[in-house]
């Protein structure tokens, strides 16, 4: 009997000179390179950790059977510098694993598949070697990643090593270390002509870093072993096909769910029968992997992380090796036995059924589909969050959830879980509990969505799917988006995006489908879409329906949509031409932009509509009174009370450290200081003895002035901080709203 199978293993730098020399094909009967930018990087980050990545099935060729079986090069190759291409070896199974490879090492110039752009990988040399496990492996698919491929001084200065260096292997990976050295040598003989101690120090570290990285990187690459099993070159075709069926029998690969499941079985733990029945509760979200979301809910609840070997340490039993904050180690056991984990199974599938339904709700998330949710990826550490909010004390819980919301649109919206999503998940947990527990402890995302939200190009949202586009149809929703042939909200079921100017029109007249925008978008029933729409153009069924309803209703229903009275004239224009569509674009830009801020940034959504009126209201006195305090002291922030401007001054620090790009010349003004006064300091400015003569004028009574203070003041806290608003303190603040108008309106 011929000897089929032959156990062996190869070098990682054997590895990449094959992939470089084109020595791997493709079948034809294999799948497609399938791998996501995030799977890619998980794979250096396990080559690079040194772990295990599984074994490659090859089959040695020949060229009869390359050609029978249609056998292509590898996603992306390139040539070998013009060298005659040998194929070696037809890749059975490990095909998305060197592709992976080959796509990293060897970076060629082309896209990722179902990605526009081409992809290139890089390690933060520092961070990898402090022993940081968080965003050391990371991607880039912006002009960012080829200027700093081409730019070694800026890879030098900013410790990233460009993972496409071992492809280029040879000299050129050795000169790439000694540069680095070299390149913190010299920088480190400035800073000491410089007397700059501290800077020094980090530059002898950066020297050490190059040699110890540059060793870690040669004997990865000499001696990190891939193991594979080659299959004799004379083995039968559908012998060799049969071989491949079984492996990759109904599709379905090893996961971390399985390996779980089959490591629970002696202990007596049936983690399938566990996941039917929470499978029945959890079905409105689309995604195979929510029996993998189950257990990172438990194990970001457990121990903050989620990724999956942590999940490891969910085994009952299983101890964990912790180190305190003075290095001490000591170990540590999360799960104590079978009881123990089910419970916490229990807890888990509570906490995502609790999310999901909070997701769905037209009034608090409005994803009220599962196609409109934007993201599946944030709903483990959504989850987590809020079963830790319903673990605080009642007079907390209000706040708590306010920051969550906030969070989470910031996510969505900054397309924070469009990656890997384990690490960023575990991060967030820590940085969003922490804000709960110290106001000014604010996660830099916030500041980032709120500087970010305004260049969002919403024009370009035009997959339905999308994290934006989805955030944008769920805002419709929570606005309350009126039908328009009954007036009425629908009920979440009968909901659809459909378009406000017609596809059909669009596709006449528009190109790369700029008519599937969300900017014309809107949520309808299909029967409106139907009955209303059809294929016309608003200038025909507006009139229609503002003849049947009336100009004031329509107008109402519009608005519901965030259709502005502007847009609505745009689009009533006839003829309605190419430039009344941009212009009806740009016009509805703008109002949802608006509608971020007012609901999102301004944190407007969770409260009701008569309430929403009233903080906008609010908004306008203060900075009316602002303005008045800026005329009367003459633009001058020097006249401001002492403890006034201490305050400013401490909340401008805070601020400058979380955003180091914050306009200090803004802030040097009077103008921007006042926007660090709350309502109240606002007021201490005003009544101070010194500057009182100054706004007497205006307000006439200091006594009088005081009572509005506290009317405006108690609606407004009762607004801003989540608490109830009896009808006695929303009619004060609402006369207090209005002497304020009158007086700030002469």
């Amino acid at each position: 009997m011929k000897d089929a199978q032959k156990p062996t293993h190869v070098s990682l730098n054997t590895i990449i000179k094959r992939l470089k020399e084109g020595r791997y094909v493709i079948p034809d009967f294999q799948r497609d390179f399938e791998w996501k930018p995030w799977d890619i990087n998980d794979l250096m980050r396990s080559i690079f950790r040194d772990y295990y990545i599984g074994s490659l099935l090859l089959w040695k060729g020949k060229p009869e059977n390359f050609n029978a079986l249609a056998c292509e090069p590898t996603y992306g190759y390139a040539g070998n510098n013009g060298e005659p291409v040998e194929p070696e070896h037809i890749v059975l199974d490990g095909q998305q694993r060197l592709t992976a490879m080959y796509y990293t090492f060897i970076a060629p110039e082309a896209p990722l598949p179902t990605r526009k752009n081409r992809y290139l990988y890089f390690v933060r040399v520092d961070q990898f070697m402090d022993g940081s496990d968080e965003d050391v492996f990371f991607y880039d698919w912006t002009t960012f990643g080829p200027k700093l491929l081409a730019d070694k001084a800026a890879q030098y200065e900013q410790h990233i090593f460009p993972l496409a260096v071992l492809g280029e292997g040879g000299w050129e990976l050795g000169n790439w270390f000694q540069g680095y050295g070299a390149h913190w040598a010299r920088r480190r003989d400035d800073l000491v002509a410089a007397g700059n101690s501290e800077g020094s120090e980090a530059a002898t570290r950066h020297i050490a870093n190059a040699q110890e990285f540059g060793l870690h990187v040669k004997e990865l690459t000499e001696s990190y072993q891939i193991s594979y099993i080659e299959l004799d070159r004379d083995l039968e075709i559908d012998k060799v096909c049969d071989i491949f069926t079984q492996i990759n029998s109904r599709g379905v690969q090893l996961d971390i769910f399985d390996l779980v499941n089959a490591l629970l079985k002696p202990k007596g733990l049936q983690l399938k029968s566990l996941w039917r029945e929470a499978a029945k509760r959890l079905d409105f979200v689309r995604t195979d992997k929510m029996n993998i979301y189950i257990l990172q809910v438990m194990s970001i609840l457990c121990q903050s992380y989620c990724s999956p070997k942590y999940l490891y340490y969910l085994l009952p039993g299983q101890e964990k090796q912790i180190r305190d904050a003075e290095g001490r180690r000591s170990k540590e056991t999360l799960i104590r036995d079978a009881v123990d984990f089910e419970e916490r199974w229990n807890v888990a599938v509570d906490a995502l059924e609790s999310a999901i339904k909070l997701l769905r709700h037209p009034q608090e998330f409005g994803a009220i589909s599962s196609n409109y949710l934007p993201y599946t990826t944030i709903l483990p550490v959504f989850a987590a969050l809020q079963a830790h909010v319903r673990g605080l004390s009642s007079d907390q819980q209000l706040a708590a959830q306010r920051k969550v919301r906030q969070w989470y649109w910031a996510s969505v919206f900054t397309n924070r879980y469009s990656g890997a999503a384990e690490s960023t998940s575990a991060r967030d947990f820590v940085d969003v509990k922490e804000w709960i527990a110290e106001p000014t402890a604010e996660p830099a995302l916030i500041g980032e969505f709120k500087g970010r939200f305004r260049g969002l190009e919403l024009r370009k949202e035009t997959r339905r799917g999308a994290s934006i586009y989805n955030a944008i149809f769920n805002l419709l929703i929570l606005k309350g988006a009126r039908d328009w042939t009954t007036g009425n909200v629908p009920q979440p079921g009968e909901l659809d995006d459909h378009h406000i100017v017609p596809k059909s029109w669009g596709r006449a007249n528009l190109q790369n489908r700029a008519e599937d925008t969300i900017l014309n978008r809107t949520p309808l029933t299909a029967e409106t879409n139907r009955q209303v729409i059809t294929n016309r153009l608003p200038n025909e069924y507006l009139p229609q329906m503002i003849v049947e309803n009336g100009e004031e209703r329509v107008r109402a229903i519009l608005e519901s949509h965030l259709i502005s009275p502007k847009a609505q004239g745009i689009l009533m224009r006839n003829p309605f031409t190419l430039g009344d569509f941009e212009e009806f674009i740009s016009e509805r830009q703008r109002t949802i932009q608006a509608a971020i801020e007012d609901l999102l940034i301004k944190e407007r959504v969770g409260l009701p509509p008569r309430l929403r009126d009233l903080d906008a209201k609010i908004e306008q006195i203060e900075l009316g009174i602002r303005g008045q305090i800026e005329t009367a002291l003459d633009e001058n922030a020097e006249l401001l009370p002492r403890h006034i401007a201490d305050k400013i001054d401490e909340r401008l620090q805070q601020a400058v450290k979380k955003n180091a790009a914050l306009d200090s010349e803004h802030y040097e003004t009077l103008h921007g200081q006042l926007e660090f006064c709350d309502l109240r300091e606002l007021q201490d400015v005003i009544m101070s003895k010194v500057l009182w003569p100054r706004f007497q004028g205006r307000f006439e009574s200091k006594v009088v002035l005081e009572k509005r203070f506290d009317q405006l003041a108690e609606l407004r806290n009762g607004i801003r901080h989540s608490r109830s608003v009896d009808d006695i303190t929303r009619m004060e603040g609402e006369a207090a709203i209005m002497w304020f108008g009158k007086l700030l309106a002469r």
